[in-house]
């Protein structure tokens, strides 16, 4: 049976792109900001949008490895996890968000080939330390993502107040 994981893969995809109730998705909330934008942190507390989008990558390719070989590589501690406005502008806006696109792609790609059972079984995490079901990394995935949308209308919102969008 596969009624949770394409329950799931339906709420990732609506999260970028379709009709949610909150009435915010990621395109949605991309699509208001340009290139040179992406790297401004439009107040010293928050974080700007390119630094928003890598992290999600990071957690997101880390997700893509845990179903891959049962085991995570990466914890909150390191320096991918929020990588500094410099080194992300010579990544560059464009190759950030291609690269963000592209894993949510593998991460769809992935969860259809697995069934709801599948959602039981284990990997380790090495940043929670311990063996978790894959249905909490890839619920977490979706709270995550979710999480920081919310963060990203309150950048942008500060972005447009101060003209820098």
């Amino acid at each position: 049976m596969k009624y949770l994981i394409e329950n799931i893969i339906q709420q990732l995809e609506e999260v970028q792109k379709g009709k949610l109730w909150i009435g915010s998705t990621f395109n949605g909330k991309l699509n208001q900001v340009d290139e040179n934008s992406v790297f401004l942190r439009p107040i010293e507390n928050l974080h700007s949008v390119a630094e928003i989008i890598s992290h999600l990558t990071l957690w997101r390719k880390e997700t893509i490895l845990k179903i891959q070989t049962r085991k995570g590589s990466k914890t909150d501690d390191c320096e991918e996890n929020w990588l500094t406005n410099d080194k992300l502008e010579i990544v560059g806006w464009d190759n950030i968000k291609s690269e963000y696109d592209r894993t949510l792609s593998e991460l769809i790609d992935l969860l259809k080939s697995k069934d709801d059972e599948f959602l039981n079984g284990l990997y380790y995490d090495t940043d929670f330390k311990g063996n978790y079901k894959y249905g909490f990394v890839i619920n977490g995935m979706l709270h995550h993502d979710i999480y920081h949308l919310g963060q990203l209308g309150i950048i942008i919102k500060y972005l447009k107040e101060n003209n820098k969008c």
